[in-house]
């Protein structure tokens, strides 16, 4: 039998959780070197992957299959196409620098050594949500996705709430109780999402009787699945519902903000960075693959949200007094863009919104460490009271001003590659969308550089005098994620190598043809 490598994959963080969590209480420092050791072991695990997947190769790959609830039908099957392994390799990523960005978040309140913020449950949480996330990219059984996909919500739950800002920490009972509500909201939106997935998961079961991607497809391939146009688009409404709150899709929303704002910097790159990517991932692998025809019928409406989430984000982007929430508002845009690219049912849009969800989350965690950074050092998240930080800390200037750059897309950063992309195959399709959508750039440079003007340039505030730059450590971890940037924006083949034959396939299930271009005859 080969090695397991996807399940060794997900296994090494969630074997990492239990033993964090074991860790004794007074061991805080060995707590943080394990789980940022087991998240660089999996990092590796995850490159292995990448070096084994053959992207001319089988649809999925690496494949282990077996028996789990034999009565039910459910399967423990795994398998990566090249999207899959993509964000796999994304998340493995992250989590090492959300670790070490973290890396005191945690540590017991300095104004009450006898309160203890719980270190070895903090660093053990973020490891059981990477196990989940790993597993859910993986799974190729509906059922054994969905479990994942719900039960990772307890985790996060916890992160959110039981883990603020340390401005914040410090017994304020109101600050506690704007966490609470965040968390509440967070796990509300996303359980009532669950349960409705579940209802379709149920009712895809009783259709195919099957919950295997594999054994669907062979199915439909064959002529041997026949699905009722209604029945075909409840079962899609009941699955694009669920990964639209998770995405988040406008009017789904409305719980993102609240969750970044009062989760800690590390805490919020792991909600929009890693989390919510599993919503736009799933709407690939399974509505797209498993309802076709319904996925094309509701084309229309989902890419006119997606462009009301474009606008709507960066509009409210634009007049955020909350650095934190601003970054929250401006991912609501960008997730608007990957779900504009995954249904314009374009070559080009589908492989740019899965390169933008790759992109988006090291430039999205580029920006927000950095801020979490800033943050940690005036003990505010208000726009308002900062002002000329770039003379008394230039560097932590420097790396905020290019996690900006990379938010609105500059050329020459990777970011930049991908919503090109979506809005070329948008624009072949549906050119009204793709020239609406055009604003959302216009805006994202509005938001981005009044944010740095008014936090970085000017008069240096009397708070901000005695700034530090950044140390050692908080530059370990945003160096790199910039030389990302800077490489994948200017050499963005080696993504795109992967992604493409994964997108073809999607095309293939949806049965579409990119556009023919439109040439006007000479007069």
């Amino acid at each position: 039998m080969s090695f397991p490598l996807l399940t060794a994959t997900a296994a090494l963080p969630a074997l990492g959780a239990v033993a964090t969590a074991a860790v004794p209480a007074a061991r805080r420092t060995a707590t943080k070197w394990l789980a940022l050791l087991v998240s660089v072991g999996t990092l590796v695990l995850s490159a292995i992957q990448l070096v084994r997947f053959e992207p001319g190769g089988a649809r999925y790959q690496l494949t282990e299959s077996h028996a789990w609830i034999k009565d039910f039908g459910v399967r423990y099957e795994l398998g990566v196409d090249g999207i899959g392994v993509a964000l796999i390799g994304l998340t493995a990523l992250l989590i090492p620098f959300i670790i070490a960005a973290g890396w005191h978040d945690a540590d017991p309140l300095e104004t009450n050594s006898s309160r203890w913020r719980p270190t070895q449950g903090f660093f053990a949480l973020i490891l059981a949500v990477e196990a989940m996330v790993v597993l859910s990219f993986e799974a190729t059984d509906v059922f054994l996705f969905y479990i994942l996909f719900e039960a990772m919500l307890i985790p996060m739950y916890f992160l959110i709430g039981g883990f603020g800002d340390r401005a914040h920490a410090h017994g304020d009972e109101a600050a506690a109780t704007q966490r609470s509500y965040a968390a509440v909201k967070f796990l509300l939106y996303n359980l009532v999402g669950g349960l409705i997935m579940l209802a379709a998961v149920i009712g895809l079961y009783v259709v195919a009787g099957s919950f295997s991607l594999n054994e669907i497809a062979a199915a439909r391939a064959n002529g041997s699945l026949h699905m009722a146009t209604n029945t075909e688009r409840l079962l899609f409404l009941g699955f694009f519902f669920a990964f639209a709150v998770k995405a988040p899709l406008w009017p789904l929303h409305t719980w993102l903000p609240n969750a970044m704002g009062e989760a800690t910097a590390p805490v919020a790159v792991l909600i929009t960075a890693v989390v919510d990517k599993v919503g736009t991932f799933a709407m690939l692998r399974f509505c797209l693959q498993l309802f076709p025809e319904a996925s094309k019928w509701a084309t229309p409406v989902i890419v006119v949200l997606a462009v009301i989430s474009i606008i709507y984000g960066a509009l409210l982007a634009v007049g955020q007094r909350d650095i934190k929430r601003l970054v929250a508002y401006a991912s609501i845009s960008h997730f608007g863009f990957i779900i504009m690219g995954i249904f314009a049912m374009t070559t080009q849009g589908q492989s740019g919104a899965t390169l933008y969800m790759i992109n988006h989350g090291i430039s999205t965690a580029a920006l927000m460490l950095v801020a979490g950074f800033l943050i940690s050092r005036r003990g505010s998240r208000l726009i308002s009271d900062y002002g000329g930080v770039q003379k008394v800390a230039p560097v932590l200037a420097g790396t905020f001003l290019i996690g900006g750059l990379a938010t609105l897309s500059l050329p020459g950063l990777a970011p930049f590659v991908s919503e090109f992309l979506v809005l070329v195959g948008t624009f072949s399709r549906y050119p009204a969308a793709g020239v609406v959508a055009t604003l959302g750039i216009v805006l994202a440079a509005l938001y981005v550089l009044v944010l740095y003007q008014r936090t970085m340039t000017g008069p240096v505030k009397a708070e901000v005098q005695g700034m530090p730059d950044l140390k050692v450590r908080e530059l370990l971890v945003v160096a790199p994620l910039i030389a990302l940037l800077i490489f994948l924006g200017v050499y963005p083949k080696p993504l795109t190598d992967i992604v493409n034959p994964a997108v073809r396939q999607t095309m293939s299930d949806v049965q579409e043809k990119d556009p023919n271009p439109v040439v006007e005859a000479a007069k």
